[in-house]
């Protein structure tokens, strides 16, 4: 699993919240950015929806500090 580096808790709050994403539900846009953000606590779930396949595709999970070394390499 792809979340072992976080603690038992967050893991799954964060998982939870993956669940959740399932549904249609509206997200806030980065800037001038296709991604989309969740958040869980102080954690970010990046992620792009593909509209045509009503899809999301993850690409960062991670706290504030992590999401902004992210966010920069953008």
């Amino acid at each position: 699993m792809h979340f072992r580096k976080f603690d038992k808790p967050i893991r799954q709050q964060i998982i939870k919240k993956i669940e959740k994403m399932k549904q249609p539900l509206a997200a806030r846009g980065l800037h001038s950015s296709s991604y989309q953000v969740e958040e869980v606590g102080q954690y970010r779930i990046a992620f792009m929806r593909e509209e045509e396949t009503r899809t999301k595709h993850i690409h960062f999970v991670g706290n504030h500090k992590q999401y902004e070394n992210w966010y920069s390499e953008q």
